[in-house]
């Protein structure tokens, strides 16, 4: 039985001659028990099309032509009292960041249970045994009780499986989750998905998942809609487009899921960096005299050794010390043990001695719009380290150099005047690796580097890093959850679990033959094609 139905959708913006048009001409249906994945890339028109359904589209929005379907029932003409009454009642959604859809003021148990208690005023089960049946229904049950928890105390998983459990709480007939998974490790990702799985089925609930993770869609999707430039360019059962593509725009996007092997280590290759046993450690405070009354060990015991032109992949779930690991050996945070990088130990040096070091070791973070100076120009922001470290560089030099490397990373020398917000993620991200390498490093650390961006994206971004370390035989400590980035880039691997080495060796060989049972979980959720 048909659930939703949206035919001939168009949304735009602006007015006149300004008018923009984004999604155009979209129909496509969902049935009941039914889980349709809508895939594309960044600005495709994916969310304007899941928001429209319950009318949460921006006000400076326009739908000049579309109809809306839900059980029979025309959406597009129906009153606003009608939508407050299917929103978070017939139809739940679940957005792509929970701690920002969650209320940090509020503890979990009021937001958990604030639709149901909306929607529910004079009828249905009590509060409390509602929270209950809540946590227990998204696998939460030790929660009961706890009154007195709120987001920041809860884990990615945790606080995607809070937002869950809010859009199932009136038994909706369809859930739109969007991105629900993009900023979870594969282990976490497994876990999401096999919760909407079986709630589904429980449920028979018609699903909207929205996605650019091809992977996601393999393991979990019924039907799938590629959207492209505002269009649904195909759509079909998931394992027939899988297997059979037919528009040249989904022929790419699969093309694009990150293969390939790391870049030849040249002969000879020069030592760079060398670590004895670092250990990163976070002191406790105390509440009243912030006095260190302990430590949480969250990197322990820790050898590393890289090579110029060598990338070491770092994995490992949240938590489990990849990032204090890269910003202890750049000496960004406190760490001990002996850290030698050229030759050199650097663990002993001062702030001021080790700063003309810095120029040599560079870090590109995971965030790329948070990581750019927003009041900066592009041109600001790549040439500062060359105006730092090289002060003997006439203006015109610096100049040329910005140009010669945004050319390097796929931009132009006419992109300098812009800022970061008039850029897609895509681009910033090469525009904070152009910052990176613009000082011709040694060692860079790659933190998560394309775990936000689109596959076709990712794609393009780790194929430019190969390019550079071929060129000037960069190493990079690549630290990431996603097995198939490391996969194609990285030469060794180390596999973290609450700061432990569970696993080391020669990438192929971890590969092909992991022998931790947790580098095997890792394994399966990375690349299993079904939950």
């Amino acid at each position: 039985m048909t659930l939703l139905q949206i035919k001939d959708l168009h949304i735009g913006f602006g007015d006149g001659v300004r008018y923009r048009e984004a999604v155009s001409g979209v129909s496509l249906t969902i049935n009941k028990g039914e889980l349709v994945a809508l895939v594309g890339e960044s600005g495709s028109g994916k969310s304007l099309t899941a928001l429209s359904i319950m009318r949460l589209l921006a006000k400076e929005s326009r739908v000049p032509k579309g109809e809306i379907f839900f059980n029979d029932e025309a959406l597009h003409e129906a009153s606003w009292k009608r939508i407050q009454e299917l929103r978070g009642n017939r139809v739940g959604m679940i957005f792509q960041e929970p701690m920002t859809a969650l209320n940090p003021l509020h503890p979990i148990e009021r937001q958990l249970v604030e639709s149901y208690k909306w929607h529910n005023q004079t009828k249905g089960v009590p509060a409390q045994e509602k929270i209950k049946q809540l946590y227990e229904a998204v696998g939460l049950p030790h929660f009961i009780g706890r009154k007195n928890l709120y987001p920041h105390e809860l884990s990615g998983g945790e606080r995607q499986r809070i937002m869950i459990g809010m859009a199932i709480a009136n038994d909706p007939d369809l859930l739109i989750a969007d991105e629900p998974t993009t900023a979870l490790d594969v282990t976490l990702q497994v876990q999401v998905l096999k919760l909407l799985k079986k709630l589904q089925h429980e449920r028979n609930m018609g699903v909207l998942l929205i996605t650019h993770d091809l992977t996601v869609v393999r393991k979990v999707a019924d039907r799938v809609c590629v959207m492209h430039e505002g269009k649904i360019v195909e759509t079909g059962k998931t394992e027939d487009v899988f297997k059979d593509p037919q528009h040249d725009y989904t022929k790419m996007l699969l093309a694009a899921m990150p293969r390939g092997e790391g870049v030849p280590i040249p002969r000879p290759a020069t030592d760079v960096l060398r670590t004895e046993g670092i250990s990163v450690r976070y002191p406790i405070k105390s509440a009243v005299f912030r006095r260190t009354i302990g430590h949480v060990t969250a990197v322990e015991n820790l050898p590393l050794f890289i090579r110029s032109g060598e990338t070491v992949g770092i994995v490992g779930e949240s938590g489990s010390g990849k990032s204090s690991l890269g910003y202890g050996v750049l000496r960004l945070l406190p760490a001990e043990g002996e850290v030698v990088f050229l030759g050199n130990r650097i663990d002993d040096l001062s702030t001021k001695a080790l700063r003309p070091m810095r120029k040599d070791m560079q870090l590109v973070f995971q965030d790329p719009y948070a990581s750019l100076n927003p009041r900066m120009t592009v041109r600001d922001i790549i040439a500062e380290g060359l105006e730092v470290h090289h002060p003997e560089l006439s203006r015109i030099e610096v100049e040329r150099q910005v140009d010669a490397m945004l050319e390097r990373v796929g931009l132009t020398g006419g992109m300098k005047a812009r800022y970061p917000h008039e850029f897609s993620g895509g681009q910033r991200q090469r525009i904070a690796i152009a910052r990176a390498m613009i000082l011709k490093p040694k060692l860079v650390v790659l933190d998560e580097p394309t775990s936000a961006l689109d596959m076709s994206v990712q794609g393009q971004v780790l194929d430019l890093l190969k390019d550079l370390q071929a060129s000037h035989q960069v190493a990079y400590i690549l630290i990431s959850h996603d097995l198939r980035v490391v996969k194609a880039m990285a030469h060794y691997i180390f596999v973290l679990k609450k700061g432990q080495v569970m696993e080391q060796g020669k990438t192929e060989e971890i590969f092909q033959n992991p022998q931790h049972e947790y580098t095997k979980s890792l394994m399966h959720a990375a690349f299993g094609d079904s939950l």
